[in-house]
């Protein structure tokens, strides 16, 4: 992530503004994570003009809501069931050419949600449209919170307390059973959870808050 950030830093445009294109912030990111061992999923989203775009590896990945409705979700990437793209240093692993990319125009306050399969695979998106419902501004500015840091956890938490249900519903059971497999309840993994919303649509100002819950393997 660190090496993300650094690249959004380095890229500029001929104007002296940060590109924005997400692959190339991705091509730049990957090629200075060296003597790293393991692999990873990247989603990568930037905004400009009203327009969102994003590059995405594996099984991350993102979803537009507008008043409260989702209105777009990402795709994803895997080879088969539960075997997603994985960005990494091993000549097995995957490399940005491999990213999908995808644009969709937005609006000002649209929310857009990114999250890992933590979050895909435990949460329905009638779930997070609930808890969008339910997290009002007043409530979130006495707790001293921004909309967007209070969402993140929300999700988050629900997340990972339905990972730990061994007997509830989740997307993934349900993608499982399409595949002929019976997974039984949420599925343990870790949970990364961004929140930003759009506060204009001419440049690339994002709000973003983000937040994680890590569970064991």
């Amino acid at each position: 992530m660190k090496n993300s950030a650094d690249a959004v830093a380095a890229l500029k445009g001929t104007d002296g503004n940060p590109i924005g294109d997400p692959k190339k912030i991705l091509q730049e990111a990957f090629s200075n994570t060296t003597g790293v061992q393991g692999a990873s999923t990247a989603c990568i989203v930037s905004h400009n003009d009203g327009v969102l775009r994003a590059a995405n590896v594996g099984d991350s990945g993102f979803m537009v809501f507008r008043d409260g409705k989702m209105m777009y979700k990402s795709q994803t990437q895997q080879r088969r069931f539960n075997c997603p793209y994985q960005l990494g240093n091993h000549s097995s692993c995957d490399r940005p050419d491999s990213a999908i990319q995808m644009e969709v125009t937005v609006m000002v306050d649209d929310l857009v949600v990114l999250g890992t399969d933590g979050l895909l695979d435990n949460m329905h998106v009638e779930e997070i449209e609930k808890i969008i419902a339910m997290t009002m501004v007043a409530k979130a500015e006495r707790e001293g919170k921004t909309v967007e840091e209070k969402l993140a956890r929300e999700i988050a938490e629900a997340a990972y307390y339905k990972s730990l249900d061994k007997y509830g519903d989740c997307p993934f059971v349900r993608a499982s059973l399409l595949e002929g497999k019976h997974h039984k309840g949420g599925k343990v993994d870790d949970i990364t959870v961004v929140v930003g919303r759009i506060i204009q649509n001419y440049d690339l100002h994002i709000k973003i808050n983000s937040d994680q819950k890590s569970t064991p393997e």
